[in-house]
This record gives structure tokens, sequence and C-alpha cells, in this order.
């Protein structure tokens, strides 16, 4: 108990607690405190007595006029009727109060300022049990000495009991004197000698009568009279001896845990003192880093200030030494001194050859002074200003010279980020985020069953770069990903989830071929054979030109240079929507080449290539399974019939059925099922399902793509081929 002393301390003077408040925050404050901080806020009036006694007949609301003093308290029963009745009227109730006043107190805990009402301190309870818990405590240390008897003559005794009701302590004597038998006063129950007395029971702020109930809604204890008022209405109340044994139950639980792993709390205390020491001496080193670093500066801007200084120096040199000789050559040209004094003694010579000798080169001199004179000008500039230094940049990067920060959450790209054989993750950095010197991808599947438990997180570090493959994925399964970015600040915060559905089947790899049913005067195939357009050229423009009177119209086909003989595969591919029909699925090897080998002009309008007409033939063979399975795509839709059989087949003979027409997704997926004889066509993205057909696989089944009219499909490309980074899945340390 010696060791919870910092418990008992009052935030606002850091002593002992003396007759606490409980703010709606939860925290506590003395009385007298409360009152001197509303005073320093400016609040004057609201810093009446909360305790539960009234000190003055007009604290109690039965008294504040001669009626209501007279009037007798409900009884229990009648308050349950009242209510259920609504009826809201009861003693002490305000009126005419339009615009109350609300006191706001800062509380020095919590740093927030919380919200007293109109009341003030007066609407809050006194922390009776803290009141009792800081005299406990007095009485085990020994703080303050004895208590003396208020009611001996000098000099007091001791004083050995307390009286509640009388608000006094005594000896043993005085309690007598005081408490004579056979009086009401003997009925007083004698407590332990204490200086702050308080009530039996804690008692309502507002009416003064004994709180008999919690409530929930308002997390308050209320009287009788408070579960009529309308602030009540509706919420949810219970009788305190629930609140008490609920609450009582939860802190027993909780206590009982916390001493139950003390060998925890020791062992997270030494964690504590230990990262204590660290943050110290990290601190500390943080300290010589940034100082040998501002010294490092500058010493780089002294020397830079000495070389500048230099430059400066030897430049003045230079033009002090050009306008001295400058100054000396004018000063020559005084009369009587230098060239001109000079010039003067050679004109006095008379002997003719002496003088021209002599002369010539003083005429020389004295020409360019001469010249000089006329045309003068400072031999150098007296202006520095080409040494002027703009570091208008340099001081906002010395101004905006700050702590590193780690890099922001970086941002997805889901439009760059999706799953074939392999997962593509492409992410970038926010604007303004600072430098990622590198990435930590993270992954781990979603759809393991519920009773192997969550998944751990797998994870890659140090990836270079905005983007990752992810090798060997398992199929028809759904991966979460995240990431990221690291410098030298440490790891950011990691980037929002992304869920990727992996195809549902093996991914087929393949290349188109166009040697059977492709004509390449209407046929283009890329290069690199993933890609396949469809020129309507001349034909169709004289088909469209002998619409009334019949035309022929050919049907081309690109089939798959791989087939497929055994398991399950996927492909997928985009269609481009401006395409006019195109025929997307899978056939027999045997049968296609056959049918398109020799195919048939395809008469147009009439001819329907899905359109089948009944007959004996058709129900003889309508059990087997059709050669072909195709999805219908033009302008943009997808034709969907009724049944499987509706777009089985380039020239499907099965009855009309009821069909419709969905939009076309921006990847069409093909999963072939060679086992089971069945062919699912998939949106790519989304891998929603779109059509389920039969198909016989008596023999090696290929892709094939079939046109009529313009056209273009282009084959998924295996992300495989990307020149970017790879992560192999099965390698990834796994994270707990």
């Amino acid at each position: 108990m010696r060791n919870m002393e910092k418990e008992l301390l009052c935030p606002v003077c850091q002593e002992m607690y003396k007759q606490p408040l409980v703010l709606p925050c939860t925290h506590n404050v003395c009385q007298a405190c409360a009152r001197e901080v509303l005073g320093q806020q400016g609040y004057l009036g609201h810093g009446g007595d909360p305790s539960s006694e009234p000190t003055s007949p007009a604290s109690t609301p039965s008294t504040r006029s001669p009626r209501l003093s007279r009037r007798t308290l409900p009884k229990p029963d009648r308050l349950d009727r009242l209510l259920k009745s609504g009826f809201g009227t009861y003693p002490g109730r305000k009126r005419g109060a339009l615009h109350p006043q609300v006191v706001m107190f800062p509380c020095p805990a919590c740093q927030g300022d919380v919200e007293l009402g109109e009341r003030g301190l007066a609407g809050l309870f006194r922390n009776l049990t803290l009141e009792r818990v800081v005299e406990r405590y007095r009485q085990s240390v020994s703080v303050g000495g004895a208590i003396l008897c208020q009611l001996c003559k000098p000099p007091p005794l001791e004083a050995t009991k307390g009286c509640t009701e009388c608000r006094a302590t005594f000896c043993n004597e005085c309690f007598k004197l005081f408490h004579p038998w056979g009086t009401q006063k003997a009925q007083h129950e004698p407590t332990l000698p204490t200086l702050s007395f308080r009530p039996k029971g804690l008692m309502c702020p507002d009416h003064k009568e004994e709180v008999t109930h919690y409530c929930k809604t308002c997390q308050r204890l209320v009287c009788q009279l408070c579960r009529v008022r309308r602030t009540h209405s509706g919420h949810k109340i219970t009788p305190v001896l629930s609140a008490y044994q609920a609450l009582k139950d939860k802190l027993t639980k909780s206590l009982t845990y916390i001493l139950g792993n003390q060998d925890t709390v020791q062992t997270q205390i030494c964690e504590l003192e230990e990262t204590v020491r660290h943050t110290e001496v990290s601190g500390q080193q943080a300290k010589e880093e940034v100082s040998q670093l501002v010294r490092g500066l500058g010493a780089v801007l002294e020397e830079k200030r000495a070389s500048l200084l230099q430059a400066i120096e030897e430049c003045q040199q230079e033009r002090l030494a050009r306008l001295s000789t400058q100054l000396q050559e004018h000063q020559s040209l005084l009369d009587g001194s230098g060239l001109v004094g000079y010039a003067q003694e050679v004109l006095k010579e008379t002997d003719q050859p002496c003088f021209v000798q002599a002369a010539k080169q003083l005429h020389n001199r004295i020409a360019r002074a001469t010249e000089a004179l006329q045309t003068f000008r400072p031999a150098a500039s007296s202006s520095f200003r080409h040494c002027q230094l703009d570091v208008g940049r340099e001081m906002r990067l010395l101004t905006e010279l700050s702590f590193l920060q780690v890099p922001e959450a970086p941002v997805i790209d889901t439009q760059r980020t999706f799953a074939y054989d392999q997962i593509f993750l492409c992410w970038r950095l926010p604007p303004h985020s600072p430098p990622a010197w590198h990435y930590t991808v993270e992954f781990r599947r979603t759809d393991v069953p519920a009773q192997q438990g969550p998944t751990r997180w797998q994870r890659r570090e140090e990836v270079r770069g905005t983007s990752a493959l992810l090798e060997n994925p398992d199929t028809g399964s759904v991966y979460v990903l995240r990431v990221r970015g690291c410098n030298k600040a440490g790891y950011g915060e990691y980037s929002e989830d992304v869920h990727l559905h992996t195809p549902p089947a093996p991914v087929l790899h393949f290349f188109l071929d166009g040697r059977w049913g492709a004509s390449r005067e209407r046929l283009a195939i890329s290069k690199d054979q993933r890609a396949v357009r469809s020129v309507p050229g001349l034909p169709l423009l004289l088909a469209a030109e002998r619409l009334l009177t019949g035309c022929h119209l050919s049907v081309d086909v690109v089939l798959g240079d791989v087939a497929v003989t055994q398991g399950r595969s996927y492909w997928a591919c985009a269609v481009d929507p401006a395409s006019y029909l195109v025929k997307v699925g899978v056939g027999l090897e045997s049968k296609l080449q056959e049918s398109f080998q020799g195919a048939p002009d395809v008469i147009s309008p009439r001819y329907d290539p899905d359109s089948g007409h009944d007959s004996g033939a058709e129900d003889a063979t309508v059990e087997a399974a059709p050669p072909f399975a195709f999805l219908t795509i033009g302008m943009g839709k997808i034709l969907l019939g009724s049944g499987a059989s509706a777009n089985a087949g380039l020239t499907g003979r099965d009855g009309p059925a009821a069909s419709c027409t969905v939009p076309l997704p921006p990847r069409l997926g093909i999963c072939l099922d060679y086992e089971r004889g069945r062919v699912s066509f998939l949106d790519a993205v989304s891998f929603r399902g779109l059509l389920e057909c039969p198909l016989d696989c008596s023999g090696p089944v290929c892709p094939a793509f079939c046109f009529i009219g313009g056209g273009a499909v282009q084959l998924q490309e295996p992300v495989g081929t990307k020149p970017e980074r790879k992560v192999t899945i099965g390698g990834f340390a796994k994270l707990d």
C-alpha cells in the first residue's frame, strides 16, 4: 500500500485528494482545486458544494419554496407509475432556462475540456471510495500525526472515535459526555477518528436522494427522481446492485489476471528498462550524428567562403594594379613632371640629328598618351557586382532541412496489377512522399479452410523498383497483397490490401497459327503471333451493295499452334469492342481443319451460323457433345443463350432459344477441362462465369478464333515475359 501514493495525488495541487470529485471523463480532482480552476477560467457561481449532504436550506430542491418544502416525496411504486405514464414534472424541476450556460472544465489529467452542464461542480459526485482509500493510506503511513479531540479543553487528548452525524472527533470521555445514554445522540454509530467526514451513502447531487440505479446509456448513477426525468427517457437503467456486481466481477477478473502474470509484468518491465537505456544511447548517437553533419556543412561553407574570398581578393589586386599603372601614366602628363617635363626638355635640343634620334621614341609615347587622354576610361571597373551570390535556393534548402521521414503508404495500381500465369504487382508512392530506397512485398492466401487457421504473411525484402512478379501462385485461389517502403528513417505504413483471383487452371501458352482457314488478304497476324486483325476489304463492300440480290461472306478462322490432350488449361484474350462479329472458343483439331479447309461461303444476310432447324438427324445426335464451343461477341456485347448449346459450334443446329447480351469485359478467359469435356467462359478480370458448354474431347483440342467482318483479338501476354523483378513464392520467409 505504501507504493500507491502516486495514484492518490491530485493532478492540480499534487497533494493527496481532499473531497475528490469525479469528472465526466472519470478523472478525479479536489473540490477546492476544481473551484480554483473554474475561477481562473472566469466561471462565477458554478462552484457549488457537490457534497452528498445539504449545507443550507436552499441547497435542497425540495426546500426552494415553502410550498415545495411541505410536499412529500413520491414512493418508489408511484415513481414507476409516473415513469410509465410519461409524467415529467417533479419537485425541483427547472423552468424558463431557454439558454443555460454550459460550464467547461479543463481536465488536468487528459488535457481536454469536459462539459459539466449548467450546474457546474454542483452536478458532480464525490468519490467517497477514493476518500476512504486516502484515509486508510494516511493511517498506514502515519501522515499528519495523531488526530486530537475537538471537544476537550486544552490541552486536547488524542481522539479515539469519530461521529459522522456530529461531524467531530472525540476522545472516550468526550464521546460519552456528548452522547448521553437514553438520548437520540446515543444512537449515533462511532467511527474511526478522521478529519474528513463523509455521508453514509452516495447522494444524488441534483435531488439529494440516495442513488439506487445506474444508467448504462449515460454511464451515471441516478436516484428515483432522476428516473422520471426526460433526460433518461428510453435509457437502459439497472439497479445499483447489478452494476456493482458486474463491475466488481470485471475488476476482480482483470486484477486476478494481472496478479497471475507477474512474471510477464516483470519481463515487460525489464524490456522497457532496456528500451529506455537503448533510447538514451540512440538519442545521444543521433545528436552526435546531427552535430557531425551540421559541422560538416559548416566546414563546407567555410571552405567555400575562403575560396570565394580568395577569388575576390585576386580580382581586386589585379584591378588595383591596372588602375595604379593608369594613374601613374596620367600623373606623368602633369606640367613639369614625368613625360611632359621630359618632352619639354627634349624640345630645347638644338642639334637636329640628336633631336631626331631622341624625339622619335618620345613622339610615340606622347601620341599614345594623347590618345588615352582623348578616349579616357578607367582601366578597370570599381564594381564587384559579378561577385554577388544567389543563395535563395540554398537558404530554402537549409530552412527546409529536417529529419528524414519514412515513406508514406504506397498506392497499388489496380489497373496494371493482375494475375495470370504469375502475379504482376505494380505500385507508386504518393506525390509528396519521402523517397523509398527499397520496398517489402507481403502476401498470403485468404481462401484457406477455416479449420486450417489463417495463413501467415509471406515476405520479400529489398524489392527494387515499383513492380514485382510473384511466381508459381496456386491456381483457383485468392491472394491478398500489400507493400510498404523503407529508407534510412525506417519502414513506412503498409498500402491498402488488394485481393487478386488466380486463374482456375494452369495457363496455356500458345501462338496463333494462320495456316488453317485464314485468308492472308483478310487476316493480319502480328509478328509475335499474339494478335490478329480481320480486315473486311472489298468483298464486304460489294456484299453491302448487293444486299438485296444476295452475296457471299467468308468465315475466317485462326487456330492456336498448341493442342490440349489432357488436364485443365486456361488462357485469356481481349476482343476489340468495335469488332463486328467474333467467335472465341475451342474445338476438336481434326474437325476444325476438316471444316475450314474447304469451308463454304456464308450467304448473307439470311445465313445465321448458330441458327438450327429441327430434323430427324438432330434428334438422333442430340445427346452427342458438339465438337466446337464458341462464345459470340459483336459490337461490344456478348451473346449468351439459354442453354449450353446455344453457342456451341460454328454451324450448330440447336433449336432457337431465348438469349441475352451482356457487356464485353476487358479480357475474356477460357477454361478447358479435358477429362470432364467442359469449357467455361469467364470474365478474366473478376473471374465471374459467363457460360459453360459441353465439348467432345475425343481427340486433341485447340483454341480457335473466328471472324465475320472486321474485328481484332489480342492474346493475354504471359507475365513471365515482362522484364520485372521476380519474386518466387516458394522462397518467401514466413511471418508470425
